[in-house]
């Protein structure tokens, strides 16, 4: 018996993995988006603290770069945060004008906060008025297959988002699921054995391998 406190139980409405995402309307830098317009496509929806900061500035040029390889992988980005529709246009004009970043990307206003309540994306441990850095992978069906976040004093890895996201894909089309580090092309693993004749059947030393199985050669992400 354990003598931990039991854990919290999440907000019934929160966004959990595999539930379908909150769906959304928002108005952005390139016009109006709504979680519809995403259907059949990836998305990677994330929030950052505040325009005009130095690491959301780092984040968005990163994103900037990497946005042909997110394309690459059927993947869109929307950014969000509770910053004004203008704010977000100077700032993104900023961007332009002091590192020639252009951002290619949709940044969503959030003045009323709603959007960012219903994803969690407000901690008040954290701060009461600014987004923490939240980040969502939705697939083409608008289920939420990833989420993270980080505090606002913590850049998130590019890399690791489009390999995270290459390896969903991976497991979607071939079934296997992926090991700690896999990138495109590497061996996949097989799922847990369900009966003590598959256990059987893996008993080999590669038990967890199956054999000779590599993971498609998906575009580099």
């Amino acid at each position: 018996m354990s003598d931990l406190p039991p854990s919290p139980e999440p907000a019934p409405d929160a966004p959990r993995l595999g539930a379908p995402a909150i769906p959304f309307r928002v108005r952005t830098t390139m016009g109006e988006r709504s979680l519809a317009d995403y259907r059949g496509r990836w998305l990677l929806l994330f929030s950052h603290p505040a325009d005009f900061t130095p690491v959301c500035t780092s984040e968005f040029i990163a994103f900037a770069r990497a946005h042909p390889r997110f394309q690459a992988l059927g993947c869109e980005l929307l950014g969000l945060s509770v910053d004004s529709l203008f704010a977000h246009l100077a700032w993104l004009r900023a961007i332009e004008a002091e590192f020639g970043i252009a951002i290619p990307f949709p940044v969503a206003e959030d003045i009323s906060m709603a959007m960012a309540r219903a994803y969690g994306m407000i901690h008040p441990g954290d701060s009461s008025t600014a987004t923490v850095r939240g980040t969502f992978l939705i697939d083409p069906a608008g289920m939420i297959r990833l989420l993270a976040h980080y505090p606002m004093s913590t850049g998130r890895s590019v890399e690791e988002l489009l390999r995270a996201l290459a390896a969903l894909q991976e497991s979607d089309a071939s079934g296997l699921s992926t090991p700690a580090d896999w990138r495109p092309g590497e061996p996949g693993l097989l799922p847990p054995p369900q009966t003590m004749e598959e256990v059987a059947h893996r008993a080999t030393p590669a038990w967890y391998h199956q054999p000779g199985a590599r993971t498609r050669k998906a575009v580099k992400p």
